[in-house]
């Protein structure tokens, strides 16, 4: 019998790559998203998409009441850091109230098994790496702290109800299919290496780094950059080896490039200069961010296919050259 599941955010950019790694296993997909930053032809032909929000709670409990399901994986969310410095009560209300919203509606219809998308960006400012498991959780903007949050809901969820669940605590998400058929398209675009990659081309006119007095190598902010096909692939893991509990895995390659040497790799890849501005540091941007992923390797034997920031570049300009218009194309 084919395996069933429900997508929150599954038109997104990372939830888009679950789904089309369900369908290739041959799974049967649902998709609720709102569209709000999601692309209805980021959903692949084979799966349903059910066009609306998750604070509509008449359409939510038809939904999730829609059942049997598999799991339920959740990825929608207001995600940006800057954002969430300057609209904090956006992201604690609309965050913390949509995912206790939809963990409420799993455990009134017995959904049993939940994989919540959660952040690197739990763990705030970091001078050392990696990160474990173990490290203390220290949110450096609300946009953390919500989803901090909704781990805490999903502990609960778990201790009076019984709701499995795994949180995975992402890196920096990048690249694109493989094979070409989705990738980025944020509107403004806000993640690094399509911006990149459109300065490159001469799209925009600069790429604007922000900060370059950090205490790096080059005086840039480290991040682990880890392939949205990996993360993929480690979301479907969690549901196949998920234990009777509410757990944690941080994802990442293990090592991490600064801003200036993913510019180099772009620049190796193309063949061309990328003309880059510096400016002041974000407010709530962490120095170095990078991952040890250790636990979710022995739990799951999941292992990052992409482990170089290379080969992470050439699907992302395989997307964005074949796409210049992204989804609008």
């Amino acid at each position: 019998m084919r395996k069933r599941f429900l997508i929150t955010g599954g038109a997104g950019f990372v939830g888009s790559h679950v789904v089309a790694e369900l369908l290739r296993q041959d799974a049967d997909c649902v998709v609720l998203d709102n569209l709000s930053t999601g692309h209805r032809n980021a959903v692949l032909a084979g799966a349903k998409l059910i066009e609306g929000d998750i604070n509509n709670e008449k359409l939510l409990d038809q939904v999730v009441g829609d059942g049997p399901w598999d799991a339920v994986f959740h990825f929608a969310a207001n995600s940006l850091v800057g954002e969430s410095m300057r609209e904090p009560f956006k992201y604690l209300r609309t965050n913390v109230d949509n995912g206790t919203r939809l963990i409420e509606s799993c455990t009134k219809h017995n959904v049993n098994r939940f994989v919540f998308s959660s952040t690197a960006a739990l763990f705030g400012d970091s001078d050392s790496a990696p990160i474990d498991e173990t490290r203390l959780i220290n949110p450096g903007s609300p946009y953390g702290e919500s989803k901090f949050m909704i781990e805490r809901v999903l502990y609960w969820a778990h201790k009076v109800h019984g709701l499995k669940s795994v949180s995975l605590r992402y890196f920096n998400a990048c690249g694109a299919d493989p094979a070409g058929r989705i990738g980025e398209d944020h509107d403004p675009e806000t993640h690094l290496i399509p911006l990149i990659i459109d300065a490159a081309l001469g799209r925009r006119d600069r790429l604007q780094v922000f900060g370059n007095d950090f205490n790096t190598v080059d005086g840039t902010a480290v991040r682990d950059y880890i392939h949205v096909a990996d993360l993929a692939d480690a979301h479907i893991r969690a549901v196949t080896d998920m234990d009777d509990a509410a757990q944690a895995f941080n994802l990442g390659t293990g090592h991490g490039n600064t801003v200036m040497q993913v510019v180099q790799a772009v620049e190796r890849t193309l063949g061309s200069k990328v003309p880059c501005e510096f400016v002041g540091r974000r407010a709530g941007d962490p120095m170095s961010l990078v991952a040890s992923s250790n636990k979710i390797q022995a739990k799951t034997g999941w292992k990052p296919a992409y482990n170089n920031i290379d080969s992470v570049v050439k699907t992302a300009l395989n997307w964005r050259e074949s796409h210049p218009l992204g989804y609008a194309a």
